[in-house]
C-alpha cells in the first residue's frame, strides 16, 4: 500500500470508527486497488479520498400511520455516492437494521458494481429502518407514500434513480412510483426501476441479480474447462437473488440444494429446480409476517435445520445471497472442509473481512466478489431505463441475452485487470481495479 492510500485509510478510520460496515467495505477496496493506484495524478487531485466519500448524503424522518390510527416515525436515508459516469443509481432497503453506516456501505459498493456494467450510471443507496414484516398492504402503502414525499425532491431520471433491495419489491416500487407521480405531476418512467411490466418495467428484472451471478459463475467454470452440469450449489437466503440463482443454475444443468432464512436452512437433495418450487419460493417471499424457510421443508418433505447455516453441507459451489457479514471465519472453514471449489458472492459483502481473506488465500477455491458477480440486477435496471427512454419493451429473450453479454464483459474486464497488475486469477481484485480505473479517469476528465 503506497503512502497516499495509507493516509486516506488512516483518516477514514479516525473519522468513521462508528460506521463499521462502511469502514470494512472501503478498507477491503483500498487493499484491492493498491497495485493500480500508484499514479501521481491521484494524490495531486486527492482523487481516492473523493472516491471513498459520498458526494452527498441526507437523512429524514418518515412519519406514517398504522391501521389502528397510531403514528409511527421511521428514519430514512439516501446517499448519493458518485455521479462521474452517470446519474446516481441504487437500491432502497426497508429493514430494521438500516442505519447511515449501512446505507453508506451499500452506496459505496453500488458505485463500483455499477461502473463494471459498462452502462452510464453512478452509485447510490438508501432506505429506512421500517420493518415491513407483519404490516398490512395498506400500512406498507402509507409508509411508501410518506417515504417518497420526503425523498422526491432529490431523485429523477437524470439525477438519482432508486430501485429495490431487501424489503422493497415490485409492490413497494409500485407504491413509491405512484406517490412520485402524484407529488411531481410527471409520469417519469425512469425515476425508479423495478417497476411492474404494465407501467414501464423490464422483463427478467426480478430474477436478474441471480441470473447475472450464474452467468458470471459459468464463465469462471469455462476458464477451468468445466460447466455447471451436475454441480451442487449451496445458496443462502430465499429472496429474489436466490430465486434467480436457482432458476438459471437449473437451466444450465446445476442443482441448488440449500436455501436459508433467519430461522435456519433447508436441504433439498433433489434440488430447487421445478416450477412448483420456484412458485413456492415466490409465495414465501410475499408471506406477510413471516421470514422463514421452514415452510419449504414442510411443503416438499425435506430436512430443516433450525438455527443453522447451509455452509455445513458438502457442495461444489457456494453462493451467499442473503445479507452482509453472514459468513464468519468458522463458516469459511466449513466451506473449505466440505469440498467447495467455487465461492461466488451474490449479496453485498456477505463475508467478514477475515472470512473472505481465508477463502481468497486458499488454493482449493476460486472466488468472485459481489461487485462483479452481483451486477446483474443493476444491469437490467439500467436496461429498463433504456427501454423507458425508447418507449419500447424488449422480449424476455432479448433482455436475458443482453444480460449474459454484460456479465461476460464484466468477467473479461475483471480477469484482464487482475492479469495486467500481476495478480493472476484474482477476480475480486480485478473487478475492483477495473471499476476504479473507469471512475478515476471520468473524474479526472471532469475536473474538480
Amino acid at each position: 500500500m503506497n503512502d497516499y492510500i495509507a493516509r486516506v485509510s488512516e483518516n477514514l478510520r479516525r473519522q468513521y470508527a462508528h460506521e463499521p460496515e462502511y469502514l470494512q467495505s472501503v478498507g477491503a477496496w483500498l487493499d484491492m486497488i493498491a497495485p493500480a493506484a500508484d499514479d501521481p495524478r491521484y494524490e495531486k487531485l486527492d482523487l481516492i479520498t473523493r472516491m471513498v466519500e459520498p458526494e452527498r448524503m441526507f437523512s429524514f424522518l418518515v412519519p406514517w400511520v398504522d391501521d389502528e390510527g397510531v403514528t409511527h416515525t421511521s428514519h430514512g436515508y439516501r446517499v448519493q455516492f458518485n455521479s462521474a459516469i452517470g446519474p446516481y443509481k441504487g437500491g432502497l432497503r426497508f429493514h430494521p437494521s438500516v442505519t447511515g453506516s449501512v446505507v453508506k456501505f451499500l452506496g459505496f459498493e453500488q458505485t463500483y458494481k455499477n461502473a463494471l456494467t459498462g452502462l452510464p450510471i453512478g452509485g447510490a443507496a438508501g432506505g429506512a429502518d421500517f420493518n415491513p414484516t407483519g404490516r398490512s398492504p395498506r400500512e406498507i402503502m402509507r409508509f411508501c407514500q410518506a417515504f417518497m414525499y420526503a425523498l422526491y425532491r432529490y431523485i429523477g431520471a437524470d439525477t438519482d434513480v432508486p430501485a429495490g433491495d431487501i424489503g422493497v419489491g415490485s409492490r413497494e416500487i409500485g407504491y413509491l412510483y405512484g406517490a412520485y407521480k402524484k407529488v411531481t405531476g410527471r409520469a417519469e418512467s425512469s425515476a425508479l426501476t423495478g417497476k411492474g411490466l404494465t407501467y414501464g418495467g423490464s422483463r427478467v428484472r426480478q430474477a436478474a441479480a441471480g441470473f447475472g451471478t450464474v452467468y458470471f459463475l459459468a464463465r469462471m467454470l469455462e476458464h477451468q474447462g468445466e460447466t455447471l452440469e451436475g454441480k451442487r450449489l449451496l445458496v443462502s437466503g430465499f429472496g429474489n437473488m436466490s430465486w434467480g440463482v436457482c432458476r438459471k443454475a437449473a437451466e444450465l444443468g446445476g442443482r441448488v440444494v440449500t436455501l436459508s432464512g433467519p430461522d435456519g436452512y433447508v436441504y433439498d437433495p433433489d434440488g430447487v429446480c421445478t416450477q412448483e418450487k420456484y412458485d413456492f419460493m415466490a409465495a414465501m417471499r410475499c408471506q406477510m409476517g413471516q421470514d422463514r424457510v421452514e415452510p419449504y421443508a414442510e411443503r416438499f418433505g425435506v430436512e430443516f435445520f433450525p438455527g443453522k447455516k447451509p455452509w455445513e453441507v458438502p457442495g461444489d459451489i457456494a453462493v451467499p445471497c442473503a445479507t452482509e457479514n453472514e459468513i464468519t471465519v468458522d463458516d469459511a472453514v466449513l466451506i473449505l472442509a466440505n469440498g467447495v471449489r467455487y465461492y461466488v458472492e451474490g449479496a453485498n459483502m456477505p463475508a467478514t473481512a477475515d472470512a473472505l481473506r481465508l477463502l481468497r488465500l486458499s488454493p482449493k477455491v476460486l472466488t468472485a466478489g459481489a461487485k462483479a458477480s452481483g451486477s446483474g440486477g443493476v444491469a437490467v435496471s439500467a436496461l429498463e431505463m433504456v427501454q423507458n427512454s425508447l418507449r419500447y419493451s424488449w422480449s424476455r429473450r432479448e433482455v436475458d441475452e443482453k444480460l449474459r453479454g454484460i456479465m461476460s464483459a464484466i468477467y473479461d474486464a475483471s480477469a484482464a485487470a487482475a492479469e495486467e497488475y500481476g495478480l493472476g486469477y484474482d477476480l475480486i481484485a480485478g473487478n475492483d481495479i477495473a471499476a476504479f480505473k473507469k471512475i478515476a479517469e471520468a473524474m479526472i476528465a471532469q475536473g474538480l
